[in-house]
C-alpha cells in the first residue's frame, strides 16, 4: 500500500512539473511572438494572447486598455514603421523579462536614437495581462527640445495639424508623421 501511495505521489509531482514547464515555455514563446508581431505590425490573431483588458505601465503612467483599444494603439504605433529587437529575454518567477530596442520614424526624430527598455510581461492563465516598461536610455532633454521645435513650427505653419501629439489613433499617427515630414522639408 505504501508503494502505491509513493508511486502515485511521484507521478503527481512529475505531471505537475511537466505541466508547469510547458506553461513557462509557452509564455516565453508568446512573448517572443508578441515582439515579432510588433516588429512586423501584423496584428491578425493577436487578441488570443491577451486577457479582456491589458494594463501597460511606463514609470508612473498606467493605462488600462480593452483589446480593441490596444489594437488601435498598435495601429498608431505601426504608422511610424517600428523596428523592435529583442536584446535579451528570459522567464523569472513566472514573469517574462525582456530588454528591447525600438526605433521608428517618430523616435528617430524626437529621440535621435533607439529606445532601450526593460519590459516585464505578466500572464494570467497564459494570457498577457500587464506590460511594464522601464526606459534604460530615455534622453528627456533631446526629446523635449525636438518636440518643442516641432510643435512650435506646426502651430505657426500648419495649425490644422495641432493636437496630433496626443492622438494615439491611426489617424493621429498619420498626422504626427505628416507633421514630422513637413518640418523636415521646411525651407
Amino acid at each position: 500500500m505504501n508503494r502505491i501511495i509513493i508511486l502515485l505521489s511521484f507521478l503527481t509531482i512529475a505531471f505537475i512539473s511537466c505541466k508547469t514547464s510547458k506553461e513557462e515555455i509557452d509564455q516565453l514563446e508568446i512573448a517572443k511572438q508578441y515582439f515579432k508581431v510588433l516588429d512586423n505590425s501584423d496584428y491578425t490573431g493577436i487578441k488570443i494572447w491577451f486577457a479582456d483588458s491589458l494594463i501597460t505601465k511606463e514609470g508612473e503612467y498606467k493605462q488600462v486598455y480593452s483589446q480593441n483599444e490596444y489594437l488601435e494603439f498598435l495601429k498608431w504605433d505601426s504608422v511610424f514603421d517600428p523596428n523592435y529587437e529583442i536584446l535579451e529575454i528570459e522567464q523569472q518567477d513566472g514573469i517574462i523579462k525582456a530588454k528591447i530596442s525600438k526605433m521608428d520614424k517618430r523616435i528617430f526624430f524626437l529621440h535621435e536614437e533607439p529606445f532601450i527598455t526593460n519590459q516585464s510581461i505578466r500572464f494570467q492563465k497564459n494570457k498577457i495581462v500587464t506590460v511594464e516598461i522601464d526606459y534604460v536610455n530615455f534622453n528627456e532633454k533631446t526629446w523635449e527640445k525636438n518636440k518643442t521645435k516641432l510643435l512650435t513650427w506646426i502651430d505657426e505653419n500648419h495649425p490644422e495639424l495641432n493636437g496630433f501629439i496626443y492622438d494615439q489613433t491611426e489617424t493621429g499617427g498619420i498626422k504626427f508623421l505628416k507633421a514630422i515630414e513637413l518640418y523636415k522639408n521646411r525651407k
